[in-house]
């Protein structure tokens, strides 16, 4: 399946060489303390920001970022077009207003909704038929036909750019808030998320967080029925998740120009990964971690040769979003973990 988001709305090149990122389930998500602490939940789960939804400031025009002004009069219908922007919707409250999801939104008050994308690919007529009041895509939504339907229709339609960096997830809940009417709960998710983001890197091991000691981490995008096999470089999104957990990005270090590459022996002994990150369903779909050795070159890396494979799911990874915390959390748990 997550967005995705998305990618992720977030990996436009992705979009281009598979079709379409997958979402899951459970490890990433929490239910909370009072202040930036989180505990561990067992369901994959989104935590509102409040027990009492927030009153929108209604109407409100914001600027879209393909251009356009857009004046939004209701959130009485809400159809966000990728998992991330799913996550921060419900998250600022306004689950209860959402009447469809993205393949990629995946966390559990989502699952019951009608799904109106195919990979990347939005359905206008599906959106158009539950008469929304507001739709919320990023720049990579598409086809471009689809979208641009949608806003003839005379519906609200925002478009944000992908959040593909940890500085990009207090920007985008800004921007999702705004559009909301919401801009003072916004600025608590905000502070809120931040926070947690800032308590999960403060506890990364010792030696993680600065020296030669820090782990080199791959990420592979694996989509074993496409044959889709890429390595991350600057700008995949993991490389950013990948430092604050205090790792360092194999793909990015070795001298990677792209923010996704096909996997080949020459790029990945040139990366010399201790440590391999993939998405939990991308390694299910090449056969487990016993799969993933058997693609060449994966193996004869130092990563492949101690079995030092660690996921995340594919619905939170690179949401950039109010679970990010957890993301960082999991991801300095795991890379500085001894091998198998």
């Amino acid at each position: 399946m997550a967005h995705a988001s998305r990618l992720l709305g977030v990996l436009a090149a992705l979009a281009a060489l598979a079709a379409a990122l997958t979402g899951c389930g459970p490890s990433a998500g929490g239910t909370s303390t009072d202040g930036p602490h989180r505990q561990t939940a067992a369901a994959d789960r989104i935590e509102p920001l409040t027990d009492t939804p927030p009153q929108p400031q209604l109407p409100v025009t914001v600027r879209s970022a393909d251009g356009h002004d857009v004046t939004v009069r209701s959130t009485d219908r809400i159809v966000p077009l990728t998992g991330s922007l799913a996550e921060t919707v419900f998250t600022l409250g306004f689950g209860g207003h959402v009447v469809a999801r993205d393949v990629t939104a995946t966390f559990e008050q989502a699952r019951h909704l009608p799904v109106v994308t195919r990979a990347h690919d939005v359905s206008a007529e599906s959106v158009l038929s539950l008469r929304p009041t507001l739709v919320l895509a990023e720049t990579t939504t598409g086809p471009a036909e689809a979208v641009e339907q949608i806003r003839a229709a005379g519906i609200p339609l925002v478009v944000l750019d992908p959040a593909k960096r940890l500085d990009d997830v207090g920007t985008r809940i800004d921007k999702v808030a705004a559009a909301l009417g919401v801009a003072d709960a916004g600025a608590q998710l905000r502070k809120r998320t931040e926070q947690r983001i800032e308590a999960a890197r403060g506890r990364i091991p010792e030696g993680g967080t600065g020296g030669t000691d820090r782990p080199r981490v791959a990420f592979l995008y694996l989509r074993g029925p496409a044959s889709v096999y890429l390595l991350g470089g600057p700008g995949s999104g993991a490389d950013s998740l990948v430092e604050a957990a205090g790792g360092v990005d194999a793909g990015k270090e070795s001298g990677l120009t792209r923010d996704f590459t096909p996997i080949t022996s020459e790029a990945l002994a040139k990366a010399a990964p201790d440590v391999i990150l993939v998405m939990a369903k991308g390694l299910a779909s090449v056969g487990g971690v016993d799969g993933l050795l058997k693609i060449p070159g994966v193996g004869q890396t130092p990563a492949g040769l101690d079995r030092r494979i660690v996921s995340v799911d594919d619905g939170v990874l690179l949401n950039f979003g109010p679970r990010t915390d957890a993301v960082v959390a999991s991801l300095a748990g795991q890379i500085h973990a001894k091998g198998k």
